[in-house]
């Protein structure tokens, strides 16, 4: 007798997909990342605007960012870890919305009575403003770091289960979603301000995120019913308990096996130390607990396994090479409109899109490691094509103009500061804007576009790379950091991101001038190979010679145990 379960019919499957954890994922995934890229493009449009087309507003609330998660990142990480999953998607759910819509709110009544507010009190209400205004938009941007970690770091894995091929499909399906919204919500926000105004766009975002908030939180409640195994946290931390270091080390016996490895760090992981009793701990004790936290977020980054992976990844974000405004800026002083940029970007996306499903392909070929080294190689390549463009013709690179000269003709203040109209245009086509803008003055026509040209195909083509890249370091960090540390862990790596990121601005900021650009290229793909390095000496230490057998009978193996296998660098 056949006892096998019926074979459900086509409609049954296509219910069944449509209700299950994974899409619900994907829906509140995509719910989120819209109102997020819609607000990060518009908040730069209406600062700039507001304060008379300078710059100022949005370079200050770039650095209020950067410096706050840099700051903030292993803090924001260990509440994740120390409170239930449910709590802590929900609560940075509601902070975040909530923030953007009173945010949006407030420069809805800055824009309305501007006029008014610049005359009481010589204008420090309006001063006033300014600052809330950063304030709360700094608060969205750190609860929004929190429900990334939460959701793409930690519900996804568990969703997946202890498969590792539906969790590298998730992860690109997450992306791809990602670079998706990262072209269309600008475009979408933009077309209402440019047809309606700044105070309808400022409704429509905060209506949008009000909307959102209510089905991103039905959609939360709605995985979490699906994934019994979200309301259970292997060791996870008591709410007064001190971080323990509870990584793997870094030097591990040889011979021991992957699972002898890992086995004791997940049974270690379940012993609770009890702590201490609220008597025996001072006011000092209390308040200087966030710093002990930051310093044992980093230290515990420091002795994972996968630390030279997360610095590669890292290393990646100190580069000119993307389509930000520092590019833009080049971009518009070598020539290119609006109109040609804006097709660039979409090349760029398309490009990052195949990254993804390369991704996908290529580890279930050669394996997750190998994956990024591959990816790697491919990125570095691709970036010959910007080193190339910096001696081609029609290349302002030149050394005999010194990178500092616009700073300290700026400083002593021989010349005004350059107006913000290119920087401003860029903004409007999806530019994000937190730096100084491009020059102003009327540029010569270029006798060839043969650098430009050669610049912007290595950056779209490397995009394919970067991504595979993005998401074998990603999935390495999910599988490989254990479950009470997540949160922590993840938290410390974008605190590097940014930091990293920070710097590439300060570089920016020390070399403006187009002669200098050529340097900025240069440097940025030093730190790139340098990032790449470090990462072939994690996987070179992982699988030693096997690392270069990408078709070797081996990969099978390989892609089933990917699991365990950098567990025992």
């Amino acid at each position: 007798m056949d006892t096998s379960s019926p074979k459900k019919t086509c409609w049954e499957s296509i219910t069944d997909f449509f209700t299950s954890a994974k899409f619900l994922i994907y829906m509140g995934h995509a719910l989120s990342t819209w109102g997020d890229r819609m607000w990060n493009f518009a908040v730069a449009v209406f600062l700039v605007e507001l304060y008379g087309n300078s710059l100022l507003l949005t370079a200050v609330y770039g650095l209020v960012v950067a410096g706050s998660v840099l700051l903030l990142g292993a803090i924001i990480g260990d509440w994740v870890d120390r409170n239930p999953r449910l709590k802590v998607a929900q609560t940075s759910l509601l902070v975040q919305n909530s923030c953007v819509i009173l945010c949006g709110i407030l420069l809805m009544v800055v824009f309305q009575f501007k006029e008014q507010l610049v005359e009481l009190y010589n204008g420090w209400i309006l001063t006033t403003c300014y600052i809330l205004v950063i304030t709360i938009a700094n608060i969205a941007n750190l609860a929004s770091t929190a429900t990334s970690i939460t959701i793409q770091r930690d519900w996804v894995v568990v969703v997946a289960g202890q498969d590792s091929s539906r969790l590298a499909d998730m992860n690109a399906t997450v992306r791809i979603i990602d670079q998706l919204t990262n072209i269309l919500a600008p475009m979408l926000v933009g077309q209402i301000m440019a047809f309606g105004s700044h105070f309808i766009g400022c409704g429509f975002i905060s209506g949008w995120n009000l909307c959102s908030m209510c089905l991103e939180y039905a959609l939360l409640w709605k995985v979490y019913q699906k994934t019994p195994a979200l309301a259970t946290k292997s060791g996870q931390k008591e709410p007064q308990q001190e971080l323990k270091q509870l990584g793997p080390q870094k030097d591990v016996e040889d011979g021991q096996s992957p699972e002898e490895s890992s086995q004791p760090l997940m049974n270690e992981a379940t012993v609770v130390t009890k702590p201490d009793s609220p008597k025996q701990r001072g006011c000092c004790y209390q308040a200087t607990e966030p710093l002990r936290t930051l310093k044992a977020g980093w230290v515990a980054y420091y002795n994972q396994n996968i630390f030279f992976a997360g610095m590669s990844l890292a290393f990646l974000y100190m580069t000119v090479l993307g389509f930000d405004c520092i590019t833009t800026g080049y971009a518009y002083t070598q020539g290119l409109n609006g109109s040609v940029l804006s097709l660039l970007m979409g090349a760029s996306a398309v490009s990052g899109i195949c990254g993804t499903v390369a991704f996908t392909w290529v580890r279930k070929k050669c394996g997750l490691i190998r994956t990024g080294f591959i990816s790697g190689m491919a990125q570095l390549a691709c970036l010959m094509l910007c080193v190339v463009s910096v001696f081609a013709p029609g290349s302002p690179f030149d050394l005999s103009v010194s990178p500092f000269q616009d700073l300290y003709t700026h400083l002593i203040g021989e010349k005004a500061l350059p107006e913000a109209e290119h920087s401003l245009t860029g903004v409007l086509i999806g530019v994000n804007a937190t730096t100084t803008a491009a020059p102003a003055e009327e540029m010569p026509p270029l006798q060839s576009y043969m650098s430009v040209s050669l610049l912007f195909a290595g950056v779209i083509a490397a995009r394919v790379g970067l991504w595979s890249f993005d998401l074998t370091v990603t999935q390495l960090i999910q599988e490989n950091v254990i479950e009470s540390e997540r949160g922590v862990i993840n938290g410390v790596q974008n605190s590097m991101n940014y930091l990293l990121d920070l710097l590439h601005f300060i570089m920016v900021i020390l070399a403006p001038n187009p002669e200098a650009f050529g340097l900025l290229v240069i440097i940025s793909v030093s730190f790139v190979a340098m990032g790449h390095i470090m990462y072939f000496g994690f996987a070179f230490k992982s699988l030693g010679s096997r690392l270069f057998l990408c078709c070797s009978p081996e990969q099978k193996e390989e892609t089933v145990d990917s699991l365990s296998l950098p567990t025992t660098v």
